[in-house]
Formats: C-alpha cells, structure tokens, sequence
C-alpha cells in the first residue's frame, strides 16, 4: 500500500527531475483566497502578468509540501526556481494547451489511473522501483484512504491535476517532434562525412603576424556592430558593492590554549574507567555508533590503538584528536544479508514469521509479506560490511554463521534477516574520540566584533571610502544580479547582504551584517544597473577585437594565393603541414586544435582541390585533401536518417526553453520569501 509520506517523497523527487529535465511537466492550479485586501504586493511577473505575492506564496507553500524541509540555502533556493517554474507552466503553456485543444479528458485520465495510458506522474508513485511495473493494486489501496481522510484527498487531488497537465505537456512535445524531419541533403552529407576518412596538407597564417597598429577600427563601427549584434549582449540587471569582511579565527593565543585543554582532557580520557559516562559528561567526547578494523585506521592509530594504548592527542584538520578502544570484537568482515521488513506494530507476524524463516523459503516470504522495495528480489540485500552497521544490527549479528535468522526491531520497523554468507573473521574496535575543534575565543568574537561595529560606525560617518583607508582595510566589490540569492566571493549564507543591497540607494554604508559563520560584513551601493543591454562602452575591447580579426583576416587572405598548396605557403611566408586520419565528426584536430570551420572545409572539400581562404579561430587557412579514404563499415542512408532524425527532434524540443525566454519571467521575490 502507498502511504502518505511515500506518495509525498516520491512525487519530490519527481517533481524536480520533471522540471529539471523535461522544462515544466506540472502545473499547481491553485487559486489563493488568501483574503489580502489591497494589500497583495507584486512579486514578479510573467509574460508581462503581475504575479502577486498571495498567487506566489500558495504556489511556493506547495512546493515546500513536497519537497519537505528545506535545511539548505540549495534547496531553498531549488524551491523558489521550482515555484517559477510551476507558475510559468500556469500562465503560459496551460492556457496554450487549451487554445491547441491539448486536453485531457475523464476518460483518457480514467485510463491512466487504470495503467492502460502511460503515466510519468501515476507511474511514478505507483510503479514498482524495480520492475517498473504499474501496479494498480497500489492505486485502489491508496484511494481506499482518499475516502475519509482529508489530507488523502488533498494530495489526490493535487496529484491528479499533475498528470493530467504532464499528459498535455506529451502531447505538445509529440507535436513538436513531428515537425522536426531531416532533409535529404543533411542525410547525404552525414552519410559522405561519415564515411570518410581525410588525409591533406594546410597552410596557416595567424591574425598575430599583423600588428594591432596597422589595422584601423572606428568607433562607428564598433557602434555598428554593436546595433547589428545587440542581442548578443542582452544582461541581467545588476547592483554594484563594495564591501568589507570581519571574519572571526582563532587567534595564537586560542590556539595555544585549545591545545593544552586538549592535552590535559586526554590525560583524563585515558584514565576514565567508564568511558561512556566520561562521554556523557564531556562535550567534546563521545563514542562511536559503529565498528571498524585496523584497515580502516591511519599507520598512526593503527600503532596505538590495536596495542590497547590511547592514541593522540593529535592535530587532525583543524582539530585535536585522542582516540581509545571500548570494545573489540571478533567478527566477519561483510554479511551477505536478506531481510524482511515488517511494520513495526505486526510483532505477531514477526514472531511467526522467523519461525517459519528459519526452515521455510525465505525469498518466498519476504517477496510475500515484505513492505520493503527488496521484496520484488526476495528480500535480497547484498553483501554489507560490518563496518557499517548500526548497534542494534552489529549486536543481533554478533556470533552468527551461514543460514541463521535474527529479528532486529528499530524505528517504527522491524527486521527479520537471514545470514546467506559470511566472510573472514577480522578483530573490528569500537572506539571512544576526544576531539577539541580549534575555534575562536569568546574574547576574540567580541574582540572582532568590536571592530567591525567601529568600522560601520566611521563608515556612515566619515564615508566607506575613507574608513577603508584609515583603518588600513582591503575592500572588494561584487554585482549582485536581479533575483540572486547571494553575493559572489561571500562565504556563508549571505542572503542578508543581498535583502540589504535592494533596499539601498547609490551612496549608502549598511549597517553591520552579520553572517551565519562568525562573519561579519559591511557594504556600501556603488552602483545600479538597470540598463536591459550593456553598454557599447562596455563591450568596445570586445568588439574591437573581433572587427580586427575580422580586418586581419582580409589583409592575410589576400596573400595567400597560388594554385598549390606549395604556392600559397611561399606567398604566405609559411609552411606546409600535414593533417591525417581526419573525421567529420572529430572535435579536435591534431596540429590544429579546435577550428569547426576548417574542420567543415576538410570534410566539404574534394581530393586534390584547394580551398579558399578559411576564417579560422586563430589564423587564416588553405587546405587541400590529398586523399579521401571510404571508412571499411560503411553508414547507410536508413541509419543516417535515422540519427538525422533524433537530433532534429532533440533540437526542435528547445521550443520549451524558447517559449520560456520569450515569456520574460521577472523575479522580484528577494526580499518576501
């Protein structure tokens, strides 16, 4: 049976790889009635449709439902590009869908929840992991819960509506493919390129045999180019900083100190009669959950330890370190394990169950009675070390063989496991740790803090600029684009920073902020770009460079003459160079590099013809194909069609990532979630 939190945690996981890979496979239909009265900010926009905070806190609240607890700025930050993503899909391609009569109606929904039509959604959660099978038992239990309970209701609901939206997304990506086709001159140059193998000589000249000096570009061709290119240097709207970090380390005077308490708590440590209650008592010490063997331990414990002798303290990674050993024991190094799981209110099935176990086909009853996914593979788990086992499964395993049946109940399971196999007897320790990270003081937080309130405090008063110069600081500075969720070259959650610089205006010093890792920073706003373009000033070195390769590649080209390969390296003043074993479909080419249009030129070329002038990357070249060798398995035309094919349908499948460019989504959302 699916419960729940099955149905939660894997439509999760699907929602993410739906929307990372396949661009928007679900939709949330969600009305707000969240009862704002003329107080619902707008937070963003989509294809030039407010979208205000209430739509958007509905959405995103829903995301957080799936996704769970969000723990990390990663996956905070994943579920705001997820809501973006759902209320796109709301506002751009659902209304499409219905304008196309891209639909799904209650019959073709009645068939997926029966399995007759494919479902990525239904399949999913309904599926088995590892057949992949559809298993419509699943589906009746579970809507054998939709009937009196709400929260059932609910996720059916909310489910239901995805596949229905991801079956109108197929839809429309089948429509797309069906567009795309090869043409019979792609197909004929895919089979000649292909099929052949490219031995010739090249002559290069490069753009840095002409000096930048002899070769003049305007400003007004800069500028031209920059109009005819523009949507080359579309930008994102950006904020400029400059600010300065307080980080608070450990001084030498921390550190001296760290190492004699750590020194005289090991004395301590290895004293300790009962090293569990030392450990309850100690902060700094504790006693690991899991066994381990000699082979697991550095040379230097591995000397200590395995003799009975305390090992350290030493200084491991910014951390003192003292080790003991509380427990050996005996045992082999990996169990090959099958297991059944049971819920851990059946205590009576269990108990029948091992009875049955010990005599009876195991994988027969695990594939029976088993709640786990391994039950599909009789229960099968697979060798495990030892190593890794928790107390409660490495105490049950202690001084079992081949063949026996042990229960372990932990959590809200229990576990009824059989030994198929075991490995070599290895000696394995538990160990007891002492470890005092070397950290900052208390004095030294304050002591650092004091500083960076004075440098806030001269800031505002006396200009960020000067204070930077009269307390002898080093300032950075770093644009903050529109929407982002951090500052680049910040270490630490510096979201703050981000709320900080939005609000600002050109001129302002904020207030001390503190980051989440004994960092504080202080900022001034240097800057606002909102320009939808950079500038031609911007982009000037950029464009000059080009229009010069540009002029040089005239210039040299109109040297490299003759009717032989021999011919235009003597008018060039270069050499001749040897290519061979050269194919279409290489990236690099020995001697050469990457150069897709001389590449393009080999494979184009007929034996024994000169080429033109060739603008590569780096020079200027003329080539000649001496011989062109048919590969001995040749491609055939079907074949090639084929490949053809798949990549006109893949390319013509970047409509998604079009229409959602085309869509223009604002974010404005830093600064509400």
């Amino acid at each position: 049976m699916v419960s729940l939190n099955t149905m939660r945690t894997k439509f999760g996981v699907l929602l993410s790889v739906i929307i990372a890979g396949a661009l928007l496979a679900f939709i949330f239909s969600l009305k707000t009635e969240m009862g704002f009265t003329g107080n619902d900010p707008e937070v963003g926009s989509i294809n030039g449709e407010d979208i205000h905070y209430s739509e958007f806190l509905a959405a995103y609240d829903d995301v957080k439902s799936q996704m769970g607890e969000l723990n990390t700025d990663q996956a905070a930050q994943q579920a705001l590009t997820n809501t973006w993503q759902i209320l796109l899909t709301d506002h751009v391609f659902v209304p499409s869908f219905e304008e196309l009569g891209l639909t799904v109606g209650d019959a073709e929904h009645k068939s997926m929840v029966r399995g007759e039509r494919a479902s990525n959604v239904f399949g999913s959660i309904f599926g088995n992991p590892q057949t992949g099978e559809y298993s419509l038992e699943a589906v009746t239990a579970f809507l054998e819960q939709v009937e009196n309970n709400p929260q059932a209701q609910k996720m059916w609901s909310f489910v239901s509506k995805q596949a229905d939206v991801d079956r109108a997304m197929m839809k429309y990506q089948e429509l797309v493919k069906k567009g795309a086709y090869a043409t019979a001159l792609e197909v004929e140059r895919g089979v000649k390129s292909a099929n052949n193998t490219y031995n010739g000589r090249y002559v290069v000249a490069r753009y840095t045999t002409v000096a930048d000096s002899l070769v003049n570009v305007s400003d007004s061709e800069i500028k031209a180019y920059y109009n005819a290119h523009k949507s080359q240097y579309k930008q994102t709207p950006y904020r400029t900083i400059s600010y300065v970090e307080y980080e608070v380390l450990p001084t030498d005077a921390d550190k001296a100190a760290i190492e004699a308490e750590a020194k005289a708590a090991t004395e301590t440590f290895a004293a300790a009669t009962d090293v569990k209650a030392y450990a309850r008592e100690n902060r700094y010490a504790s006693v690991a959950q899991t066994y381990i063997t000699a082979a697991q331990m550095t040379s230097e414990e591995k000397e200590t330890l395995t003799k009975g002798k305390v090992y350290g303290p030493a200084l491991v990674a910014d951390q003192w370190r003292a080790a003991r050993v509380v427990d050996v024991r005996n045992v082999p190094e990996k169990f090959n394990l099958s297991h059944i799981v049971l819920n851990y209110t059946d205590t009576e099935l269990a108990d029948s169950l091992m009875t049955v176990a010990k005599k009876g086909d195991f994988a027969a009853l695990a594939s029976q009675y088993s709640v786990a996914e391994t039950a599909a593979d009789g229960g099968k788990i697979g060798e495990i070390a030892y190593s890794t086992l928790s107390n409660e499964f490495a105490d049950a395993l202690v001084g079992k063989k081949k063949g026996d049946v042990v229960k372990v109940t932990m959590g809200n399971v229990i576990q009824i496991l059989k030994i198929d196999g075991v490995s070599a007897i290895q000696k394995h320790y538990k160990l007891a740790n002492l470890v005092y990270p070397i950290v900052p003081s208390q004095q030294t937080q304050r002591d650092v803090h004091n500083a960076a309130s004075l440098f806030a405090v001269n800031a505002a008063n006396d200009g960020f600029d000067a204070t930077v110069t009269a307390q002898a600081q080093s300032s950075r500075t770093a644009n903050i684009e529109h929407a982002a969720r951090e500052v680049r070259g910040i270490d630490g959650h510096s979201l703050e920073v981000v709320f900080w610089a939005n609000k600002a205006k050109v001129g302002d010093v904020s207030e001390l902020i503190k980051l989440d890792n004994n960092h504080y920073v202080i900022a001034t706003l240097t800057g606002i770009n909102d320009n939808e373009y950079r500038t031609v000033s911007e982009v000037a070195n950029q464009i000059k460079a080009t229009l010069l390769r540009d002029k040089k590649f005239e210039q040299i080209a109109s040297k490299m003459t003759g009717n032989t390969i021999e011919e235009v390296a003597t008018a060039a003043e270069g050499e001749v160079k040897n290519y061979e074993n050269v194919k279409y479909d290489a990236y690099y080419v020995p001697g050469i590099g990457v150069e897709p249009r001389v590449l393009g030129a080999i494979a184009s070329l007929e034996a024994g013809k000169l080429s033109a002038p060739i603008k590569g990357a780096s020079g200027v070249y003329v080539l000649v194909n001496d011989t062109v060798t048919p590969a001995a398995e040749a491609q055939t035309v079907e074949a090639e069609k084929v490949k053809q094919q798949a990549a006109a349908e893949q390319n013509a499948m970047r409509a998604f990532y079009a229409v959602q460019e085309l869509a223009e989504v604002e974010d404005n959302t830093v600064g509400y979630f």
